[in-house]
């Protein structure tokens, strides 16, 4: 018989003892070999024993939250993919978790179908070797150079001028190459809103990024447009 496919180990973490429960079900129906921890403290002991395939923790919690468990997992140069989940409209919540090493994020309330698509995305990203990308000073795809540190873009060794949202969209991109984005996604991540503004701005940075290095939409080298979906980096990406 063949051997049964190893359920991804995932912590759970959330001071409310409802929430874990009622998603731990969930998660566990999806596949997932689930653990919880009541807080951060808890959390850390877990992950030493447990060594999960991911963290999916709340930020807000009693005694050590989710910002610090991301802060002492990294300290501790333990690089477990991380999840965090945020209050809505707390967009300086989520831009500290990504500088600060978290994976992805999520706004409460969330539908669990959507943190499962998120687990399973960042787990695809981690198996590939991308999730590396991430943690870059500079990112380099077919001429195409960006230098994540100093917000600068560079085409074929000469800078190029680029807004600093277009830049933000570009390094969303780049850092997570092959994935699809919805214009929706795009536009909480790297705006930072939940939808006040039209999806029509994401679409007019990536006019504006592909405009300014020259790239022909219908055959792209870096930016491919998925219709009726959003956008991929369809470029190769090394560090």
């Amino acid at each position: 018989m063949p051997e049964m496919e190893q359920r991804p180990v995932v912590l759970l973490v959330d001071d409310e003892a409802e929430i874990t429960a009622n998603l731990a079900q969930i998660l566990a129906r999806s596949g997932f070999d689930v653990h919880t921890a009541a807080d951060g403290a808890e959390a850390l002991t877990a992950v030493t024993t447990l060594d999960p395939d991911l963290v999916v923790s709340d930020v807000l919690m009693p005694g050590l939250d989710g910002r610090e468990l991301l802060r002492r997992l990294r300290a501790d140069d333990r690089w477990t993919p991380v999840i965090l989940l945020t209050q809505v409209g707390e967009s300086y919540e989520r831009a500290a978790a990504l500088d600060e090493g978290a994976d992805d994020y999520l706004n409460k309330p969330f539908d669990p179908q959507e943190l499962i698509s998120r687990i399973r995305a960042v787990l695809r990203r981690h198996r590939q070797g991308s999730a590396d990308l991430a943690r870059r000073d500079r990112l380099r795809s077919d001429g195409l150079e960006l230098d994540r540190v100093g917000r600068r873009v560079f085409l074929d060794g000469t800078e190029v001028t680029l807004t600093p949202r277009t830049v933000a969209l570009l390094d969303y991109l780049m850092s997570r190459p092959g994935e699809l984005h919805t214009r929706e996604r795009l536009l909480s991540s790297v705006w930072g809103y939940d939808f006040p503004v039209s999806t029509r701005a994401v679409d007019h940075r990536v006019a504006e990024l592909r405009r300014t290095l020259g790239e022909d939409a219908s055959q792209p080298r870096w930016v491919e447009t998925v219709q009726g979906m959003g956008y991929r980096f369809c470029g190769k990406v090394s560090a």
